[in-house]
């Protein structure tokens, strides 16, 4: 998992939003829990923004250079595919420098 330390040189800022009771936010909450220690250790200037919202579906965005965004819902997905989404975001970024 090398991706994980190079987010910060390929993303600007990721943002993950979710509801805070919602069974459909349940693997976004937990893949929070248990992945946001890890990732501001190895990309510690990467803005990563933790919004909870009653009610909104949970999803991902990472901002890259010139203010492209890209978005992804994460309702119905598990966290091993969260993860997998965040890998797609983050190998994106990279492709955008080239």
């Amino acid at each position: 998992m090398a991706w994980r330390n190079q987010l910060s040189r390929n993303l600007k800022e990721l943002r993950i939003l979710f509801c805070q009771t919602s069974p459909a936010s349940a693997p976004a909450r937990s893949f929070v829990e248990k992945n946001y220690k890890d990732l501001k250790t190895l990309n510690p200037k990467l803005p990563i923004l933790i919004r909870e919202c009653r009610g909104i579906e949970p999803q991902m965005c990472a901002r890259y250079d010139m203010g492209v965004e890209k978005g992804i819902r994460l309702e119905g997905l598990s966290e091993p595919q969260i993860l997998k989404a965040l890998e797609d975001l983050a190998k994106a970024g990279a492709s955008t420098k080239a």
